[in-house]
């Protein structure tokens, strides 16, 4: 028998993720960088079953479909930003369908080189001020909740005529939903939650921007649930943006401004023993995912990703372990829950349906498919109509099931397809509905 190597489609091991080697000259050589997005484009246009996840495959084949030679290299090099314009990291092509990541020898990455164009674009150009705006979260954030000013944010944030005023001025849709913003804020609420000294099960919550001024209702509804299964919770002492938004931008200088904020003090408290959570699973994956495969090398690092873990991941734990109340006040019926894509690309099952599944006459309906908001994407006008379009399939299926509750992890994605399905009043997120079944 022949012992010659043969290329093989597709690949039966698990995938494998390689270090992002974003401080290297090379990442931002666009000659480099052309060679290999013509590369990888080439392989995914011989494939496409990635067509149906998000704009960047369309954008792809429709660009190959009308060139001259119906091939990747009729497609002009400066039409190749088209595709990465519509990338928003959800890893999904990555994680779900892509049968080339590593270990297969062509070794496609699709989002991690999506990430280096936008990084190799950021560092030429710069972004525009409305991006710079979107992704600062932590300035916008702060900003936004002082006392009397939020209250007029929200309000021109509802007023017609002030959203026509931004689209044209600023460049956000103005369908799109934008966030409250609360005074006080998380922070504030949740400032003097201290742990015990008796309970060895304690948790440091890192609040995210969105957790901080947002929606400071989800940390309060953590306490509850936590404190009500013995788990002691205390804030972590002092935080910035997880960096996703930035990463997003192809701001990786930025990124490592924050990680060497945040690192040292989640660090210490890993060395405590706590383990840490947050209730945007962007924010977690960032901890779990992309700062360790940014700073592959840093010990520090390392420390932080093996204490992160997903809230109902931490409840799930909890119940392996005969820890978790089950005596529940409250049926919740049907719930349509949409799974966010930064929630499976964690690779830890479906947790928040598990730990509800164990509520009396309770049945959770998951949609595993990706919302299309992405923070930025769902409100920038020129996006806003295809997060719109990638949402539908999730709204028309919570639409068809008329469940009494709706509900997703990430709050912005909960928000997004509320406003495009026709059945929704109110967009949950799973630790509300636990307390609500608790009857806390």
């Amino acid at each position: 028998m022949s012992q010659e190597k043969t290329t093989r489609e597709g690949s039966l091991e698990a995938p494998t993720r390689h270090a992002l080697d974003w401080q290297s000259p090379d990442f931002y050589n666009e000659e480099s960088l052309n060679q290999e997005l013509e590369r990888v484009f080439d392989i995914c246009h011989g494939c496409r079953r990635c067509v149906n996840l998000c704009q960047s495959f369309p954008t792809l084949f429709d660009l190959v479909d009308e060139s001259d030679t119906m091939e990747v290299d009729g497609v002009d090099k400066a039409d190749y930003k088209k595709v990465v314009d519509q990338c928003y990291l959800c890893d999904l092509c990555y994680m779900t369908k892509c049968p080339y990541v590593p270990p297969h020898e062509w070794n496609v990455d699709f989002p991690h080189l999506m990430l280096r164009a936008k990084a190799t674009h950021f560092k030429k150009h710069g972004a525009i001020f409305r991006d710079k705006i979107l992704t600062s979260t932590d300035t916008v954030g702060k900003m936004s909740t002082i006392p009397v000013i939020n209250t007029v944010v929200n309000s021109l944030n509802t007023n017609p005529g002030f959203r026509k005023l931004l689209q044209s001025q600023l460049g956000v849709h103005e369908d799109a939903v934008v966030p409250k913003y609360y005074s006080p804020t998380m922070r504030q609420r949740l400032k003097n939650e201290k742990t015990g000294e008796s309970n060895s099960a304690k948790v440091a919550l890192f609040t995210t921007c969105y957790g901080n001024f947002n929606s400071p209702h989800l940390g309060e509804d953590l306490v509850k649930v936590f404190r009500h299964n013995n788990i002691d919770v205390e804030l972590v002492p002092s935080e910035c943006c997880c960096g996703m938004p930035k990463l997003e931008l192809g701001d990786l200088e930025t990124v490592k401004q924050h990680k060497e904020y945040n690192i040292p003090i989640l660090a210490k408290l890993a060395d405590q023993g706590y383990r840490i959570t947050a209730l945007v699973p962007s924010c977690v994956l960032m901890f779990k995912q992309e700062l360790p495969l940014m700073f592959p090398d840093d010990q520090e690092v390392k420390k932080v990703q093996e204490a992160f873990v997903d809230p109902f991941e931490y409840l799930a734990m909890q119940h392996k372990d005969g820890a978790l109340n089950l005596d529940f006040k409250e049926s919740l019926g049907d719930i349509s829950y949409h799974v966010a894509c930064h929630l499976r690309v964690q690779n830890i099952g479906l947790k928040a349906r598990d730990v509800l599944n164990l509520i009396p006459d309770t049945k959770i309906h998951p949609q595993e498919r990706c919302s299309g908001h992405d923070g930025t994407y769902a409100v920038k006008v020129e996006s806003h109509e295809k997060a719109v379009k990638i949402g539908r399939p999730v709204a028309r299926k919570v639409d068809q099931l008329k469940a009494q509750h709706f509900a997703s992890d990430c709050p912005m994605a909960a928000h997004h397809i509320a406003h495009i399905a026709d059945t929704v009043d109110e967009a949950l997120h799973p630790i509300t509905l636990l307390r609500k079944a608790y009857g806390l």
